[in-house]
Protein backbone atom coordinates (compact mmCIF):
# COMPACT_ATOMS: atom_id res chain seq x y z
CA UNK A 1 0.00 0.00 0.00
CA UNK A 2 1.02 3.72 -0.28
CA UNK A 3 2.74 5.10 2.49
CA UNK A 4 1.57 9.14 2.66
CA UNK A 5 4.21 11.62 3.70
CA UNK A 6 3.90 12.78 7.57
CA UNK A 7 1.60 16.33 7.83
CA UNK A 8 4.40 19.10 8.88
CA UNK A 9 2.04 20.07 11.79
CA UNK A 10 1.63 16.09 13.26
CA UNK A 11 4.66 14.53 15.14
CA UNK A 12 5.29 11.58 13.06
CA UNK A 13 6.36 7.70 13.93
CA UNK A 14 7.18 4.95 11.08
CA UNK A 15 7.56 1.38 12.20
CA UNK A 16 9.42 -1.08 10.27
CA UNK A 17 8.49 -4.51 11.87
CA UNK A 18 7.02 -7.65 11.64
CA UNK A 19 3.71 -9.20 12.70
CA UNK A 20 4.89 -8.95 16.07
CA UNK A 21 4.13 -5.51 16.22
CA UNK A 22 1.18 -6.40 14.07
CA UNK A 23 -0.29 -8.28 16.37
CA UNK A 24 -2.79 -6.59 18.03
CA UNK A 25 -2.38 -3.37 16.75
CA UNK A 26 -0.08 -1.72 18.64
CA UNK A 27 0.96 1.26 16.24
CA UNK A 28 -3.28 2.37 16.48
CA UNK A 29 -2.89 1.92 20.68
CA UNK A 30 -0.36 3.97 20.46
CA UNK A 31 -1.44 6.31 18.50
CA UNK A 32 -4.79 6.59 21.06
CA UNK A 33 -2.28 6.83 23.82
CA UNK A 34 -0.19 9.78 22.56
CA UNK A 35 -3.03 11.56 21.35
CA UNK A 36 -4.75 11.36 24.75
CA UNK A 37 -1.50 12.15 26.68
CA UNK A 38 -0.44 15.01 24.37
CA UNK A 39 -3.59 16.35 23.53
CA UNK A 40 -2.25 17.12 20.03
CA UNK A 41 -2.30 14.95 16.57
CA UNK A 42 -0.08 12.05 16.14
CA UNK A 43 0.69 10.50 12.75
CA UNK A 44 1.79 6.33 12.54
CA UNK A 45 2.33 4.02 10.24
CA UNK A 46 3.28 0.83 10.19
CA UNK A 47 5.18 -1.66 7.43
CA UNK A 48 5.14 -4.97 9.13
CA UNK A 49 4.51 -8.03 7.24
CA UNK A 50 4.85 -11.09 8.64
CA UNK A 51 8.24 -12.73 9.31
CA UNK A 52 10.20 -9.95 8.18
CA UNK A 53 13.73 -9.08 9.33
CA UNK A 54 15.73 -6.00 8.90
CA UNK A 55 17.52 -6.78 5.95
CA UNK A 56 14.30 -8.11 4.21
CA UNK A 57 13.37 -4.41 4.76
CA UNK A 58 16.44 -2.83 3.54
CA UNK A 59 15.84 -4.92 0.03
CA UNK A 60 12.17 -3.73 0.35
CA UNK A 61 11.48 -0.06 0.94
CA UNK A 62 12.89 0.91 4.00
CA UNK A 63 15.26 3.50 2.92
CA UNK A 64 12.54 4.55 0.48
CA UNK A 65 10.02 5.10 3.58
CA UNK A 66 12.50 6.26 6.01
CA UNK A 67 13.61 8.87 3.20
CA UNK A 68 9.49 10.81 3.80
CA UNK A 69 10.84 11.90 6.80
CA UNK A 70 9.53 10.91 10.28
CA UNK A 71 10.14 12.15 13.79
CA UNK A 72 11.12 8.96 14.95
CA UNK A 73 11.93 5.57 13.05
CA UNK A 74 11.05 2.40 15.09
CA UNK A 75 12.92 -0.88 13.88
CA UNK A 76 12.18 -4.37 15.09
CA UNK A 77 12.98 -7.81 13.99
CA UNK A 78 12.84 -11.26 15.84
CA UNK A 79 14.17 -11.65 19.83
CA UNK A 80 17.54 -11.83 17.99
CA UNK A 81 19.48 -13.45 20.75
CA UNK A 82 21.67 -15.26 18.66
CA UNK A 83 21.32 -15.69 14.96
CA UNK A 84 19.56 -12.70 14.29
CA UNK A 85 22.20 -10.43 16.40
CA UNK A 86 24.52 -9.85 13.68
CA UNK A 87 21.47 -8.59 10.94
CA UNK A 88 20.07 -6.32 13.64
CA UNK A 89 23.09 -4.79 14.55
CA UNK A 90 24.42 -3.97 10.95
CA UNK A 91 21.06 -3.37 8.99
CA UNK A 92 20.05 -0.77 12.19
CA UNK A 93 23.69 0.71 11.88
CA UNK A 94 23.34 1.04 8.31
CA UNK A 95 19.30 2.90 8.36
CA UNK A 96 20.39 5.20 11.17
CA UNK A 97 22.38 7.45 8.26
CA UNK A 98 18.99 6.53 6.16
CA UNK A 99 16.86 8.00 9.07
CA UNK A 100 19.29 11.21 10.09
CA UNK A 101 19.56 12.19 6.49
CA UNK A 102 15.72 12.96 6.60
CA UNK A 103 15.23 14.57 10.08
CA UNK A 104 14.73 11.62 12.15
CA UNK A 105 15.86 9.86 15.49
CA UNK A 106 16.24 5.79 15.38
CA UNK A 107 14.35 3.74 18.09
CA UNK A 108 15.16 0.13 18.47
CA UNK A 109 11.38 -1.90 19.68
CA UNK A 110 13.32 -4.57 21.94
CA UNK A 111 10.50 -7.63 21.77
CA UNK A 112 10.72 -10.88 24.52
CA UNK A 113 11.43 -14.80 23.00
CA UNK A 114 9.00 -17.47 22.96
CA UNK A 115 8.30 -19.05 25.57
CA UNK A 116 9.96 -22.21 24.62
CA UNK A 117 13.38 -20.02 24.69
CA UNK A 118 12.63 -18.66 27.83
CA UNK A 119 15.92 -18.20 28.53
CA UNK A 120 17.04 -15.99 25.36
CA UNK A 121 15.96 -12.31 27.38
CA UNK A 122 18.97 -10.93 28.46
CA UNK A 123 20.34 -11.60 25.16
CA UNK A 124 17.18 -10.26 23.31
CA UNK A 125 18.17 -7.40 25.55
CA UNK A 126 21.66 -6.79 24.66
CA UNK A 127 21.10 -7.14 21.01
CA UNK A 128 18.93 -4.37 21.21
CA UNK A 129 20.56 -2.41 23.76
CA UNK A 130 23.27 -2.71 21.77
CA UNK A 131 21.29 -1.29 18.44
CA UNK A 132 20.22 1.46 20.09
CA UNK A 133 23.82 2.29 21.81
CA UNK A 134 25.23 2.04 18.26
CA UNK A 135 22.71 4.80 16.60
CA UNK A 136 22.40 6.48 19.42
CA UNK A 137 18.95 5.96 19.15
CA UNK A 138 15.92 5.10 21.61
CA UNK A 139 15.57 1.89 23.30
CA UNK A 140 12.43 0.60 23.64
CA UNK A 141 12.60 -2.04 26.28
CA UNK A 142 9.14 -3.43 25.91
CA UNK A 143 10.28 -7.26 26.74
CA UNK A 144 12.13 -6.47 29.87
CA UNK A 145 8.71 -4.69 30.75
CA UNK A 146 7.08 -8.36 30.68
CA UNK A 147 9.86 -9.39 32.87
CA UNK A 148 9.27 -6.32 35.21
CA UNK A 149 5.83 -7.18 35.13
CA UNK A 150 6.07 -11.21 36.07
CA UNK A 151 7.93 -10.11 39.52
CA UNK A 152 4.99 -8.74 40.66
CA UNK A 153 2.72 -11.20 39.09
CA UNK A 154 4.42 -14.21 37.38
CA UNK A 155 0.65 -15.23 35.85
CA UNK A 156 0.03 -12.39 34.19
CA UNK A 157 -0.56 -13.05 30.29
CA UNK A 158 1.55 -11.47 27.96
CA UNK A 159 2.05 -14.30 25.68
CA UNK A 160 -0.40 -15.12 22.91
CA UNK A 161 -2.17 -18.37 22.38
CA UNK A 162 1.27 -19.21 20.25
CA UNK A 163 3.26 -18.35 23.29
CA UNK A 164 5.04 -16.24 21.31
CA UNK A 165 3.42 -13.56 19.45
CA UNK A 166 1.81 -11.10 22.37
CA UNK A 167 -1.36 -10.86 24.19
CA UNK A 168 -3.70 -7.68 23.82
CA UNK A 169 -2.11 -6.89 27.34
CA UNK A 170 1.47 -7.23 26.31
CA UNK A 171 0.56 -5.62 23.26
CA UNK A 172 -0.42 -2.96 25.64
CA UNK A 173 2.14 -3.06 27.75
CA UNK A 174 4.91 -2.34 25.09
CA UNK A 175 2.94 0.36 24.15
CA UNK A 176 3.24 1.97 27.34
CA UNK A 177 6.86 1.52 27.57
CA UNK A 178 6.66 3.87 24.24
CA UNK A 179 4.07 6.29 25.43
CA UNK A 180 6.14 7.19 28.07
CA UNK A 181 9.23 7.77 26.57
CA UNK A 182 7.78 9.13 23.31
CA UNK A 183 5.69 11.62 24.90
CA UNK A 184 7.83 12.45 27.91
CA UNK A 185 5.02 12.68 30.63
CA UNK A 186 4.75 9.47 33.23
CA UNK A 187 3.21 6.05 32.09
CA UNK A 188 1.39 5.78 35.30
CA UNK A 189 -0.19 8.90 34.81
CA UNK A 190 -1.72 7.81 31.25
CA UNK A 191 -5.63 8.84 31.54
CA UNK A 192 -7.89 6.03 31.61
CA UNK A 193 -8.97 3.90 28.66
CA UNK A 194 -6.68 6.18 26.07
CA UNK A 195 -5.85 2.41 24.33
CA UNK A 196 -9.62 2.27 23.59
CA UNK A 197 -10.22 0.13 26.47
CA UNK A 198 -8.19 -0.43 30.26
CA UNK A 199 -8.23 -3.35 32.58
CA UNK A 200 -9.46 -3.61 36.09
CA UNK A 201 -7.40 -1.13 38.53
CA UNK A 202 -5.68 -3.32 40.45
CA UNK A 203 -3.85 -4.39 36.79
CA UNK A 204 -3.71 -1.62 35.11
CA UNK A 205 -1.74 -0.44 38.07
CA UNK A 206 0.83 -2.89 37.89
CA UNK A 207 1.18 -2.64 33.94
CA UNK A 208 1.70 0.91 34.14
CA UNK A 209 4.22 1.09 37.22
CA UNK A 210 6.00 -2.31 35.00
CA UNK A 211 6.25 -0.01 31.61
CA UNK A 212 7.67 3.21 34.09
CA UNK A 213 10.16 0.87 35.84
CA UNK A 214 11.80 -0.84 32.60
CA UNK A 215 11.79 2.73 31.16
CA UNK A 216 13.74 3.65 34.58
CA UNK A 217 16.12 0.32 34.11
CA UNK A 218 16.95 0.89 30.38
CA UNK A 219 15.61 3.66 28.84
CA UNK A 220 18.60 5.57 26.79
CA UNK A 221 18.48 9.54 26.98
CA UNK A 222 18.46 11.18 23.33
CA UNK A 223 18.30 14.34 21.81
CA UNK A 224 15.47 16.21 20.13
Amino acid sequence: AEVEPPPEDARSILFLGNSLTDTNDLPTMLDRMLEAGLEEEVYIVSVSPPNWGLPDHWAGRGRELFALGWDVDVQQQAPSATEGRAYLLDVADAFADEIRAAGGQPALYMVWPSRARFFDFDGVLDSYRTAAENVDGYFFPAGEAWRVAWETDPDLPLYGSDDFHPSRMGTYLAALVMYEQLSGLDARSLPDGAAGFSYEAEVEELLREAAHEANVRHARLVGP
